[in-house]
């Protein structure tokens, strides 16, 4: 009875406190970045002259959307530009139109690969192929803004050398179904938090793989995308961060994407989300040996913590009518801690929702 007292006191405690303390970093961090960082002046573009830009656009499948992403990129207009498409062995008709656009439009290269071998090795090719010092990758199913490269691009000029990547913001264009509202709202309440106070401590989690801009002599230098890992932009993420290259966020690069609809779909989202995340800590466990990763240290727990979370989650759930037959007294605080968390969940996302609502309005989808 003593150690189950103990534990279920040690398990209780950490599922609630764990995520009441993050929710309180996430929003300070959220607050300290939009003050400090986000109400910079605007830039004016025409004083810049512009490096030229690959866009490097992995295909497979897609069918349904790939005219309307390269159309939209050839239209952008940033100065100096090139488009590579890459068919990674596409089974319906992506490769007909992408031949056909490649007659149509002058900056498109296509290169059609016959057999599928993952995202990862298309932005391998891609990275050979083009002829800039700067890429910027999208998905085939993304509209970028107009606007998003000057964005992008201008940390590079303005930073320095040390910047390898710079993550834009991913906002859903799709926006009439339950499930996808409750993702516009989540980006905003808890990938963007995340990323904003992330940026503030100096390290990222990720970028986006759905819009983000590389430096490719630093994609070089750590061996560009691991092949063998699921999420290729979580494990790049790191492999430039340990080699001390900066990953910067930039929220008004906004890029327009389609979110899952379904729940399988989703679900099998989060779950690959999950594995790539699971894969990054045992593969880069070792930054602990080394005290020059000591930035990174803080983004390596917190995941490792919220994995744990997890299964304490999951577990005080399932031995909750054992807990509440033999301690009663748990129950009025499961139920206590709950309404506490809940309280603080939507404060935090009426604090990111406001945040975010410069770039997108999103402070409809709260009703």
């Amino acid at each position: 009875m003593f150690l189950l007292r103990e534990l279920a006191d040690f398990t209780s405690n950490f599922v609630f406190f764990y995520p009441f303390i993050m929710s309180l970093f996430w929003m300070a961090g959220a607050v300290l970045f939009f003050v400090y960082r986000e109400r910079e002046e605007e830039i004016c573009f025409d004083d810049y002259d512009w490096p030229m830009v690959s866009f490097l656009v992995p295909c497979f499948n897609e069918e349904d959307t790939i005219e309307e992403t390269i159309r939209y990129l050839s239209k952008m207009p940033y100065p100096k530009k090139e488009i590579i498409a890459v068919n990674d062995g596409s089974t319906d008709q992506t490769a007909k139109i992408l031949y056909k656009l490649a007659e149509q439009i002058k900056e498109l290269r296509f290169i059609d690969c016959k057999e599928n071998c993952g995202k990862a090795n298309s932005l391998h090719i891609a990275c050979h192929a083009a002829r800039a010092e700067y890429l910027i990758c999208i998905d085939a199913d993304a509209i970028l803004d107009p606007n998003a490269p000057f964005y992008l691009i201008h940390h590079f000029f303005k930073n320095g050398e040390r910047v390898g990547a710079v993550t834009g913001n991913p906002r859903v264009r799709n926006r009439k179904t339950l499930l996808s509202k409750l993702q516009i709202v989540e980006y905003a309440s808890i990938i963007g938090s995340i990323k904003r106070t992330q940026r503030i401590l100096g390290k990222v989690m990720t970028v986006s793989g759905v819009v983000v801009a590389f430096r490719k002599k630093a994609l070089a230098d750590v061996g560009l995308w691991d092949r063998d890992m699921i999420t290729e932009d979580i494990a790049v993420s790191w492999k430039l961060q340990r080699r001390f290259w900066d990953i910067r966020y930039e929220p008004r690069a906004l890029c327009w994407m389609l979110v899952p609809e379904t729940l399988k779909g989703i679900w099998k989202q989060r779950i690959r989300w999950a594995q790539g995340g699971e894969e990054v800590l045992i593969r880069h466990w070792r930054v602990f040996c080394d005290w020059r990763q000591r930035r990174i240290w803080i983004v390596y727990l917190e995941q490792l913590c919220s994995i744990l979370w997890t299964f304490s989650w999951l577990a005080l759930t399932v031995f909750k009518q054992i807990i509440s037959v033999t301690l009663t007294e748990h129950l009025m605080w499961f139920t206590l801690s709950s309404f506490v968390l809940v309280l603080m969940s939507f404060v935090q996302l009426l604090t990111s929702v406001i945040i975010d609502s410069k770039h997108d309005s999103v402070k409809r989808y709260l009703a």
